[in-house]
């Protein structure tokens, strides 16, 4: 990754207790950015001490000043985001005032000086990793600035985004922002220790031959039921691993510390003065521990950037392909279910000197694949005749290749349905009937399935029942059902399962359950809203996110549909399947070379 058009004039990581944990200014950069204030007569409007009288920018601040500021921001905001939207708490001058969601990311912070006059820096790129608040300043030009001031200022709010002057117009100017994102991206990967290569699996049965040593598929369901009357909801999933939320709840009870040396290195290497060249982790811990190569090359070959040194050795190309399936699976004739694929394809190539691999893609039209975006190092053709080429000289280590998306071409490896009627109050019976892995011949294998059925309003107290294959386990909110576990894989048949029984519910009063809903519904936004991001990173889709978020607020219906908090009249299921794909989606190994 390049970081082009952009150049960095201070980094701070925040601790959940505004405390500054770690800190970079770049005085190269700090000093082109007082270059060009003065040249444009300071970069302040009129009137607040920074104008053509005063062209001498203030300095960058003291790390207890942004901490500070950081603070009243929050207290400012709501919450260390913010909404973004302008309300009637709102005051002039605050990121809120702007009236565009995108104030939450991309924010100002009001340092307060007690020797001179107060002053503002802008944009400050705002994300939360692991706890932690990363902030990152990149050098802008002065009438940018200027034009962010005076919005800061304006009576009106909602404007277009084909109106000039707002907020969008102004960041589409600066492709410094984008730069920004992708610094705090891989800080935070750094920060949390998710700094790993992308998996490329690589199955145990034997090589198929060439230089294609492999090509396996992971597949996970996520679906969401669509609300409906009749007490009958299909099984649907979701992505999200139970390692992703065993490393969620890892971070709740404190922040875990980082390897602020090893951070150190690594912007020493990717941003030298400030300004970045490769943010590659892998490619700048390479060139620490072994330098760039001193092999001579070819005079007609010019080595590119993302691969700074030659690679020795047994060459060989691995492929690997992920899908995930969004479903929604309704089990009834007058809603269609819903089914589409998204995937990537991630590659691994030892290959000596620089040669260009060349791929061949086809069955892209008759699979209905449409690739939406490629690594950078890719070239690939127009498609034509359902084919398309790409070209590439591969990086070192494993890299993903494309991102793409499809039909689902198969039915779903798990069918049924799921029943749920209230006896009582805090009783309530159900009923599942599925079907899995129906019309999946070898080589695919079901490695793990899980239903899950949650009661987010409600503590589950006891069950009742036995599954005709499984195991079954309860949480506090929630009951699981192990249909297939890791070690005992389902390849080759299909089997039926069932599972009728009873679940109880600890008995709660209506006093309780109407102020609840009132805290809910006046905290909700300010408890979750600075948990998004780390959310999605552990393994929650933001669909998931946002539905959770959503059915807080929900309240409960009559006895009849008492768990129906409209989008909760679902089953959940996760499961992961190897073997192959389910668009259709295949790599030829004959035809790389």
């Amino acid at each position: 990754m390049s970081g082009g058009g952009c150049s960095v004039r201070a980094i701070w990581i925040l601790t959940p207790h505004d405390a500054v944990a770690f800190s970079r200014r770049f005085a190269v950069v700090e000093k082109r950015w007082r270059a060009s204030w003065e040249a444009e007569g300071g970069g302040g409007s009129e009137g607040d001490g920074r104008g053509a009288g005063a062209p001498t920018p203030p300095q960058l601040p003291d790390d207890h000043e942004v901490a500070a500021a950081f603070t009243d921001r929050r207290r400012r905001e709501g919450t260390a985001r913010g909404s973004g939207i302008r309300t009637s708490l709102s005051s002039v001058g605050s990121d809120s005032w702007v009236d565009d969601p995108i104030t939450r990311q991309v924010i100002s912070l009001h340092i307060n000086k007690e020797e001179s006059d107060d002053f503002m820096i802008w944009p400050v790129v705002l994300q939360k990793r692991g706890g932690y608040y990363v902030l990152v300043l990149p050098l802008v030009d002065p009438q940018s600035f200027r034009a962010y001031e005076n919005l800061l200022k304006r009576s009106d709010c909602g404007s277009s985004a084909k109106e000039n002057g707002n907020l969008s117009s102004i960041l589409l100017n600066l492709p410094c922002i984008t730069g920004a994102f992708m610094v705090a991206h891989v800080i935070g990967d750094i920060i949390t220790g998710d700094i790993a290569e992308p998996e490329v699996i690589v199955s145990s049965g034997p090589s198929v031959g060439g230089l294609l040593d492999s090509l396996t598929g992971s597949i996970g369901i996520s679906a969401r039921s669509k609300p409906i009357v009749a007490p009958v909801a299909a099984p649907t999933a979701s992505v999200s691993s139970p390692v992703g939320a065993a490393q969620s709840d890892s971070l709740k009870g404190g922040v875990r510390p980082f390897d602020k040396d090893l951070l150190r290195n690594f912007i020493i290497g990717a941003m030298p003065f400030g300004t970045p060249q490769d943010l590659n982790y892998t490619n700048v811990t390479s060139i620490r521990t072994t330098g760039f190569s001193g092999d001579p090359l070819p005079t007609d070959q010019k080595q590119p950037a993302w691969k700074p040194y030659l690679y020795k050795g047994r060459q060989r190309i691995l492929f690997s392909s992920l899908e995930t399936i969004n479903a929604a699976l309704y089990d009834r004739d007058d809603v269609p279910d819903f089914l589409s694929v998204s995937g990537q394809v991630t590659c691994r190539a030892e290959l000596e000197g620089l040669p260009d691999v060349s791929l061949p893609l086809t069955g892209l039209k008759t699979a209905h694949v449409e690739v939406s975006s490629f690594h950078h190092c890719v070239q690939a053709s127009d498609p034509t005749d359902n084919k398309q080429t790409l070209v590439f000289q591969p990086p070192l280590g494993n890299f993903v290749l494309m991102h793409y998306q499809a039909p689902c071409n198969i039915a779903p490896p798990v069918k049924g349905f799921y029943q749920l009627s209230m006896v009582s109050e805090n009783e309530g019976a159900f009923l599942f009937k599925l079907t899995l892995m129906e019309g999946y011949k070898s080589p695919f294998i079901m490695e793990f399935c899980m239903i899950t059925m949650p009661f987010p309003r409600r503590r589950v107290a006891s069950y009742e029942g036995n599954p005709s294959i499984g195991t079954v386990s309860m949480t506090e909110h929630s009951i699981e059902w192990r249909i297939v576990s890791s070690g005992r894989g389902l390849s080759g048949r299909s089997i039926e399962a069932t599972f009728p029984g009873t679940v109880k519910f600890l008995p709660r009063t209506t006093q309780r359950t109407n102020s609840s809903f009132r805290l809910v519904t006046s905290t909700a936004y300010t408890e979750d809203s600075d948990s998004e991001q780390d959310n999605v990173k552990n393994g929650a889709s933001l669909d998931d996110y946002i539905m959770e978020k959503i059915n807080k607020d929900l309240q409960a219906v009559d006895l009849e549909e008492p768990l129906s908090w409209q989008a909760y009249n679902y089953a959940k299921v996760s499961f992961k399947i190897t073997g192959g794909t389910l668009s259709g989606l295949t790599i030829d190994p004959k035809s790389v070379s």
